[in-house]
């Protein structure tokens, strides 16, 4: 008769865990990992921009200017991101954040390969390859 209700709490606690697994892009990537962006639509990508997924569901970076984050709306191997809120500093480097920035919003598919990161938007023909901090 002690099996049923065990068993009845293992199920819960299963169903518990999958409830909160995290199935956005970064569920797959370590949370501590800095990802630089290296190339824009097939070519080096000079400026400094990287990504990180600090928490699950959530994705925050650094532009050529400024600071951003917002939260990842849809699961792997898909992205999408809300609303990005960024601070509002100014540079000499405000065009290529602009640019950044709005290839960024247009990307619709993720791939995670070793110490590559790909975001693409298959549609439009753009992409966005960014390289792990500290690995090759």
């Amino acid at each position: 008769m002690t099996k049923l209700p065990l068993a009845a709490a293992a199920l819960a606690t299963l169903l518990a865990a999958c409830s909160t697994s995290d199935e956005t892009l970064s569920g797959f990537t370590d949370p501590e990992t800095v990802w630089t962006l290296t190339e824009l639509d097939g070519a080096a990508f000079a400026e400094r921009m990287s990504l990180q997924f600090p928490e699950p569901g959530r994705i925050a970076g650094q532009a050529p200017c400024n600071r951003f984050s917002g939260a990842l709306t849809v699961p792997y191997p898909w992205f999408g991101t809300s609303p990005l809120a960024a601070t509002l500093m100014a540079c000499p480097d405000l065009e290529a954040e602009r640019a950044v920035l709005e290839a960024l919003g247009a990307m619709t598919e993720a791939e995670v390969s070793g110490p590559v990161l790909i975001l693409r938007n298959s549609d439009l023909g753009r992409e966005m390859v960014f390289k792990a901090e500290g690995q090759t």
